[in-house]
């Protein structure tokens, strides 16, 4: 199968394409390369440099001619997109309708796009938050990524594009950037290795529902065959605070520090965890891999990188 992936030499991204390509599938990379990197990039697959918004975007669609396109890039700083709301809004909203719109125009058989359950259910009345709960985002992502769910569902009425659309938790491991501006448990692992004290906001209670990349990779790989016309929360069901990713942490890496703790930002929400009923009756997914293992192989990547 030939799929074209967007954002796949990002951090999740590359490891989606790693999963197809494992399964003999046939794939091309679009990326702009703002926060992926060249050293993510498959070597099996096809790259093109180019960003989503591109009045070009087209001819790759032409050249590559892709069965199904999985659409990751993305702005996925909740901050940033509170601080530049036009700058989220034309990389998510409209980067996506051009995604959209060139998968109609070049016959392409199903969008697969990564969405957020760790945005787009704001303050949820019920934890962990279900595909039935209604998005209230307190934040321009959580907003621009629910826009496009909704642009993705109008394309699927009016053009029969088939589509999966998959809300990710906070997704971690390999590849994350310690660096970044998202990112918990890369960040704090970068921190901690160079004997920095860590800030933690929300004074280290705000439950969050973090799964393996891997994880993640495996249940996009599923929506290939599964899960047309659906709405899939890809979550673990259970929280953990930051304090415990901190403590889990401190002791792979023996830490002896302790953090600063700090309040929650504007968009960040007090408490989020998802469910993973439905993807699990729809895709046969659940996550795999538990949170003490996770940490340890981010740190060991982390530490390979350093």
């Amino acid at each position: 199968m030939k799929i074209l992936v967007t954002g796949g030499a990002g951090f999740i991204g590359s490891h989606v394409v790693d999963a197809y390509i494992e399964r003999g599938h046939d794939v091309v990379v679009v990326d702009n390369l703002a926060t992926g990197s060249r050293d993510n990039l498959n070597p099996k697959a096809a790259f093109v440099e180019i960003d989503i918004g591109s009045d070009q975007l087209g001819a790759v669609f032409a050249e590559h001619a892709p069965e199904v396109v999985n659409h990751l890039a993305a702005q996925i700083d909740v901050r940033l997109s509170v601080e530049k709301p036009l700058f989220d809004a034309q990389t998510n909203v409209l980067g996506s309708i051009n995604v959209l719109q060139n998968c109609v125009d070049h016959g392409v058989g199903k969008f697969i796009f990564a969405s957020t359950g760790g945005a787009i259910y704001g303050d949820a009345a019920t934890l962990p938050a279900s595909e039935e709960q209604t998005p209230r985002p307190l934040c321009h992502y959580g907003v621009a990524k629910y826009c496009v769910e909704n642009y993705i569902r109008l394309y699927g009425t009016l053009h029969g594009l088939r589509y999966t659309i998959l809300r990710f938790p906070n997704v971690y491991g390999p590849r994350q950037n310690p660096r970044g501006e998202a990112g918990v448990c890369a960040i704090l692992t970068g921190l901690m290795l160079e004997g920095k004290t860590p800030v933690l906001y929300g004074h280290g209670q705000p439950l969050r529902d973090y799964v393996y990349v891997g994880d993640i990779a495996r249940a996009n790989a599923l929506a290939l065959d599964a899960g047309d016309g659906e709405v899939l929360n890809l979550g673990s069901g259970k929280g953990a605070s930051v304090l415990d990713i901190f403590n889990g942490l401190k002791e792979i890496l023996a830490f002896d520090q302790e953090p600063r703790l700090e309040p929650l930002r504007p968009g960040e929400v007090e408490n989020n965890y998802i469910t993973g009923d439905r993807a699990a009756a729809v895709l046969g997914w659940r996550p795999e891999v538990e949170l003490r293992d996770g940490l340890a192989r981010t740190v060991a990547h982390v530490r390979r990188e350093a």
